[in-house]
């Protein structure tokens, strides 16, 4: 029988970044008590007020069909929303989508085809080559260097353009790393995209999960407007990942030409889920400022519990619910150490790799379990590098 090509392209970008997680959730299934700090699922519920109001929508008759753009209650609220940082924003500015994953894939599939190229920053969350693959378009890998704090640097962008790239794929706050761009960097990574007339495509996720710095994005400025579009979602601002409700900011005509391939793909979401999200964007909760809390106190307490072994190199995030271990001077790489550390300490990490070539001697850390959970995590980490540390010292001696 014969198959599309996408199912080739994407044959080796699915699960298979998601190894050590998926075997530790069969690890955990099977009675082993594994601590998982592998994916990014808050730790909290969202405000009870959300799902009173989904609830109350659901039993009000709000589960009919929708339609490609959103319904009126959740445009007008995001149109509010990103109308207080451009005030140019209207609703023929936005799209809404079950998630930012398929905001993204939609906005791609709008923009890029087979024989374009997109440039994005190496480490890079996982599903982005997957999601620029399915379009049939190819990846431009352009490194984010540990010693900048893994800041995109504007000299690195320019050096990764090539003839055929149409897009910069943005994330900032960024994941795996937590590096937050300033404006000022923005603006310079700006200027080279207006050189090559470049889209840029903005992950803004993390926006409410800053601990240092202030947020900065290339839709609030007004020379890069017209070639940004942000997607995002209330996953992690709202603590509600499993609603499954994004949305896409951005030019006016963008939008229209995008509207066919929404209706197409979705032809709407849930009524009463965007209810829930109206609320939510409108709404003043706190959810955002107690997980912003928590993260940075986890940070700090795995800085403070890994710092001491000379073999664990810790990173302080800017941002975000993960945290990136530099583990080369173990002597193994990530992937490696991801796998000893489930099956010998039964600890689940994810292995850089996960994330693109630059992260290949990390694993990343998720801040999402309690502070107690992780203490110890971090001291079966601790223990297993020593231990390592302890192995080659006896085959030295032997």
């Amino acid at each position: 029988m014969r198959y599309a090509s996408i199912t080739d392209r994407l044959a080796h970008l699915g699960s298979g970044k998601w190894t050590v997680h998926i075997k530790a959730r069969e690890m955990a299934a099977a009675g082993v008590p594994v601590i998982e700090l592998t994916i990014g699922e808050p730790d909290i519920l969202p405000d009870e007020a959300l799902f009173e109001e989904a609830n109350r929508a659901m039993r009000a008759g709000r589960i009919r069909y929708s339609n490609g753009r959103g319904e009126p209650g959740i445009v007008a609220a995001l149109t509010e929303k990103y109308r207080k940082r451009r005030p140019d924003v209207n609703e023929q500015n936005v799209l809404c989508f079950p998630g930012t994953q398929t905001a993204l894939f939609a906005v791609m599939l709008g923009l890029v085809e087979a024989g374009d190229a997109v440039l994005a920053g190496d480490p890079l969350y996982a599903t982005y080559e997957g999601v620029i693959a399915a379009t049939g378009a190819h990846m431009v890998p352009v490194p984010l260097r540990p010693e900048k704090g893994f800041h995109l640097q504007a000299e690195d962008l320019e050096k990764a353009v090539t003839p055929d790239s149409r897009v910069l794929l943005l994330n900032t706050p960024h994941n795996p790393t937590g590096a937050t761009l300033t404006a000022e960097e923005i603006a310079a990574v700006g200027e080279v995209c207006i050189k090559h007339d470049l889209w840029i495509v903005c992950d803004e996720v993390y926006e409410k999960l800053i601990f240092k710095g202030s947020f900065a994005s290339p839709f609030d400025q007004p020379a890069l407007a017209d070639r940004t579009i942000v997607v995002s979602s209330i996953s992690k601002s709202h603590a509600a990942p499993g609603f499954r409700s994004g949305w896409a900011i951005g030019p006016e005509e963008f939008c229209t030409r995008l509207l066919a391939v929404s209706e197409t793909m979705l032809f709407g979401g849930q009524p009463f889920i965007a209810d829930m999200t109206a609320m939510a964007i409108a709404g003043d909760f706190d959810t955002a400022e107690r997980m912003r809390e928590s993260y940075l106190r986890r940070a700090k307490l795995i800085i403070g519990h890994l710092s001491g072994h000379g073999a664990l190199k810790p990173m302080m995030p800017e941002a975000g619910m993960f945290l990136l271990v530099d583990v080369s001077a173990t002597g193994l790489d990530g992937a490696t150490f991801a796998e000893r550390l489930l099956e010998e300490k039964q600890v689940a990490v994810m292995p850089g790799a996960s994330f693109g070539d630059q992260a290949t001697n990390f694993i990343r850390l998720s801040l999402t379990v309690a502070d107690e959970t992780l203490s110890e995590a971090t001291d079966r980490i601790a223990a297993f590098a020593d231990s390592l540390g302890k192995d080659e010292e006896n085959r030295k001696w032997a």
